[in-house]
């Protein structure tokens, strides 16, 4: 966000930003004012080298719209009952279901978040991808809810394929069915580095504390799964928005600096947390 306003358009909150007139703008660019005004007032977009211009001009002047552009898409209205977001790569086809890789956090379903950043930020490496606001309604749905505790890393770690070497175990057995009979499930989003430590927890280097604060070191909200036809048939979708190469630019910068952030986070939460908890041996021993 630059100056505590939302970006409405791209092209004209980056001149601003600058602080030069149409004019100036198109100098730099080595384009015309006709074009940066056709730009600011969504009749054309610039193609893909000027976008590319238009980024590295940000670089340049230290201007980061990331979490502008996230804010941006974050639906106002709420008169539609329970918003969420999801993202998706090439855009959905036919009616909604519970079909994503069996290896997401909660097993094959249909995933949407409580804010725009996660699905956004899982799509900004992608040629064409959609973004889709949707409301959700709960009525009459078995509702699974998770909090940040062992169940809830337990439970990825299970989809995420981390327990294979453990299994027929109690505690495999125990997570395998723990989201039996459910409709929907609702857990926080772990951070991008999840994975090397859920790793770390399974071979024995850091105890279950540890893990559960790296897991949530960084807030990404919630997520909701619905892993049921019939949740899948309560899902409704409100705005289908295209992204520009610009957006997609900012976004993967964005995420890529989260992705350092989470890194460096959970480096001082291991630290902090070493002596505290059980290993997994010792978990699996009872």
């Amino acid at each position: 966000m630059i100056g505590g306003i939302i970006v409405e358009n791209l092209y004209k909150s980056i001149r601003q930003e600058a602080k030069l007139s149409q004019e100036q703008f198109a100098a730099v660019l080595g384009t015309t004012p006709l074009s940066i005004n056709r730009w600011e007032n969504g009749k054309t977009e610039p193609n893909r080298m000027a976008q590319t211009q238009l980024f590295r001009f940000c670089a340049e002047h230290g201007i980061e719209l990331g979490e502008a552009i996230v804010k941006g898409k974050e639906f106002a209205d709420k008169t539609n009952g329970m918003i969420l977001y999801h993202g998706s790569k090439t855009g959905i086809k036919g009616e909604l279901a519970p079909i994503s890789r069996a290896e997401c956090d909660f097993g094959r379903g249909f995933y949407m978040g409580t804010s725009a950043l996660q699905p956004l930020t899982l799509i900004c490496s992608e040629s064409a991808p959609k973004f889709y606001t949707v409301s959700l309604d709960t009525q009459g749905l078995k509702v699974l809810n998770l909090g940040v505790d062992l169940d809830w890393a337990m439970l990825i770690a299970y989809y995420r394929g981390e327990m294979e070497r453990v299994s027929g175990s109690d505690l495999y057995k125990k997570y395998a069915h723990f989201a039996d009979g459910y409709d929907l499930v609702v857990g926080y989003i772990a951070n991008d580095r999840m994975y090397t430590e859920l790793s770390r927890f399974f071979h024995g280097d850091i105890t279950d504390v540890a893990l559960i604060h790296c897991l949530s070191a960084l807030d990404l909200g919630k997520q909701y799964v619905a892993v049921s036809e019939k949740a899948c048939k309560q899902i409704k979708i409100i705005k289908e928005e295209s992204l520009s190469p610009l957006e997609l630019t900012f976004l993967t910068d964005m995420s890529a600096k989260r992705r350092k952030e989470g890194i460096r986070l959970a480096d001082e939460v291991v630290k902090q947390y070493r002596r505290e908890g059980k290993f997994f041996d010792e978990i699996i021993g009872g």
